[in-house]
């Protein structure tokens, strides 16, 4: 496998922006970067068959972490916004689409972009 290919190079970025996040949160536990790994086998297939979404990985691969944790552990990332009612889950926005961000639909607000939540969960 040719690592240098630019598929490869933006199946490791969206890797990168992912466990990023997830170790933000502290929560990049084996069990959840095996999560991480899941997606990234399964999206190395679906940017072969169109090269041109290349771009949307990393929003891809993080909505799909997070629908993993939900069915296994619960929501993530909780959002950090809000301080009142329920905890809630940030979402990927756009759903499929360049420059993903975490963003909390209560409030109408980009908390960060994906690959960016260390400086506002406090970790730098």
């Amino acid at each position: 496998m040719d690592h240098t290919t630019p598929l490869e190079q933006a199946l490791h970025v969206a890797r990168a922006l992912v466990l990023a996040d997830l170790a933000a949160g502290e929560v990049a536990d084996a069990d959840v970067v095996s999560l991480v790994e899941d997606s990234v086998t399964h999206r190395r297939w679906w940017v072969e068959q169109w090269p041109e979404g290349a771009d949307y990985l990393p929003g891809l691969v993080a909505q799909d972490v997070q629908d993993s944790l939900l069915e296994k552990y619960g929501r993530w990332p909780l959002c950090p916004v809000c301080n009142h009612g329920d905890p809630h889950a940030l979402d990927v926005e756009p759903e499929l689409g360049p420059d993903p961000h975490w963003v909390c639909s209560e409030a109408g607000v980009r908390v960060a972009a994906v690959g960016g939540l260390g400086p506002v969960l406090g970790l730098r």
